[in-house]
């Protein structure tokens, strides 16, 4: 599935900071899906987290990868 994904450098901050543990983005075809906030990190750049992302979940919904794909 693939999430268009926008987070200002500001807000991953205060994510980092807080008690924020997981990501609610909305996939091109519609369905919620929740991640792991700590898979952002080898894709924060200085304007954050910007682009188009490809998540891959197992059998079980749990995490495997995020991969940037635009």
């Amino acid at each position: 599935m693939v999430v268009s994904l926008s987070i200002s450098p500001d807000q991953l901050q205060r994510w980092y900071a807080g008690n924020v543990r997981d990501v609610l983005a909305y996939a091109r075809d519609g369905r919620k899906v929740r991640f792991p906030v700590s898979v952002l990190r080898p894709h924060v750049t200085h304007q954050g987290v910007q682009g188009h992302y490809a998540i891959t979940f197992d059998d079980s919904n749990r995490f495997q990868k995020l991969v940037k794909v635009g």
